[in-house]
């Protein structure tokens, strides 16, 4: 037997396509817009949503049966609280310039509605084992989407990935690569990652769409 039984892969499985909490639940959506110009801010925010998500599921998940019901979304908010605070910490120590570059974004992790949604529909009514895997299918959900998104953003709005340039080389003070490609500054809009949240949500279910019509 493996390590994870089937409906334990399932919990990891589902979030990354067919219960996706961007694209299907559409959830999560202001981090997609604010922090995915930059590829590398992106991956560090999908981190950082995974350790909070996947250990504040636990920590719920041990104390949910001792956790008064009229105090519980406090109990909640005070848990993902102290994870967010470590993780903004630990950024700052190792990170600094990427932590000023999340800003504020890295502490409203606090109000990402995913976190506080799994703690309500699953955390609280499920063990520790199963609470961590969900945070982690999630939080991985989650992240492939900022992935994805900041992949596109920075390479098609800074012609770069991670911030090395990968179009080709730049003309000085012009913008124009050598082969006629030029930045397409409105990629990193905001508007632009909510058409590409859009682009890729439609995809997605008209591929979902095609497969149960030949099923």
């Amino acid at each position: 037997m493996g390590l994870l039984s089937k409906k334990d892969a399932k919990l990891i499985s589902d979030p990354l396509a067919d219960n996706n909490p961007i694209t299907i639940q559409v959830l999560g959506i202001c981090s997609a817009l604010a922090i995915t110009a930059e590829l590398k801010a992106s991956i560090v925010m999908s981190i950082a949503v995974l350790f909070v998500l996947a250990f504040g599921n636990v920590i719920i998940s041990l104390l949910r049966n001792i956790i008064p019901s009229k105090i519980r979304i406090i109990v909640e908010l005070i848990v993902v609280a102290t994870l967010v605070i470590i993780v903004d910490l630990v950024l700052k120590a190792f990170a600094y310039e990427l932590s000023k570059t999340l800003s504020v974004f890295v502490g409203l992790i606090i109000t990402n509605c995913i976190i506080m949604g799994r703690f309500e529909a699953f955390a609280l009514a499920n063990s520790p084992w199963k609470s961590f895997l969900d945070g982690v299918g999630n939080s991985a959900g989650y992240g492939i989407i900022l992935i994805i998104v900041g992949f596109f953003r920075e390479l098609l709005g800074s012609g770069s990935l991670l911030g090395f340039k990968v179009l080709g080389d730049s003309i000085e003070k012009t913008g124009v690569y050598a082969y006629g490609y030029e930045n397409n500054g409105f990629m990193l809009l905001a508007p632009m990652a909510l058409i590409t949240i859009g682009i890729i949500i439609w995809v997605q279910r008209a591929g979902n769409a095609a497969l149960i019509e030949h099923n």
